[in-house]
């Protein structure tokens, strides 16, 4: 399991992230860094723009309870397998959100910021495309659900194993090449 108790709440409620952020370091003297993502409701989506489409009034975001927060925690305790975490803290706001309200928080504490950028960019990556929520915008043109972006799930496959051993180990990648000569 973990060597720490995340903190990884679901709710309506809206927070202060510097708040999130203080907690995760307080009284904390092992932690050299500590990298966070703050995922912001825009007043436009990149696919209703090229469709034409009116600006983003409102977002409504659902999720699965329970299941959700599992999911999340799922995905840190695979993050601590990858890199030496000392802390991680989620927060994913649900209901209905407008332009420039904070949808999503994520911290992680490491002894060294390599493991902090990377958990960081891991778990937002993952919870974009795998935890259970379900996302409607609301346009002056009415209402439709979100699907998944391509450039989403792409930035999550880059995760895999083999991309992994290539975008660290690159000499590792030009080796194999090399051998299939």
């Amino acid at each position: 399991m973990l060597p720490f108790e995340p903190t990884i709440r679901i709710q309506h409620k809206a927070f202060d992230a510097g708040k999130e952020l203080h907690n995760l370091r307080a009284r904390r003297t092992d932690i050299g860094a500590v990298a966070s993502f703050e995922g912001i409701c825009r007043d436009h989506n990149t696919a209703t723009l090229q469709q034409g489409k009116h600006s983003v009034e409102a977002m409504e975001l659902e999720h699965y309870p329970g299941m959700t927060e599992q999911s999340i925690l799922r995905l840190v305790v695979e993050a601590q397998q990858r890199w030496p975490l000392q802390a991680a803290t989620v927060i994913h706001r649900i209901g209905v959100l407008q332009p420039g309200d904070l949808i999503v928080f994520v911290a992680v504490a490491s002894a060294h910021r390599h493991a902090a950028f990377e958990a960081c960019a891991f778990l937002m990556d993952h919870i974009k495309t795998q935890a259970p929520f379900w996302k409607k915008e609301t346009t002056s043109q009415g209402m439709q659900w979100v699907d998944a972006h391509e450039a989403d799930v792409a930035a999550m496959d880059r995760w895999s194993i083999q991309a992994a051993s290539k975008r660290l180990l690159p000499e590792l990648d030009i080796a194999s090449k090399q051998n299939q000569k």
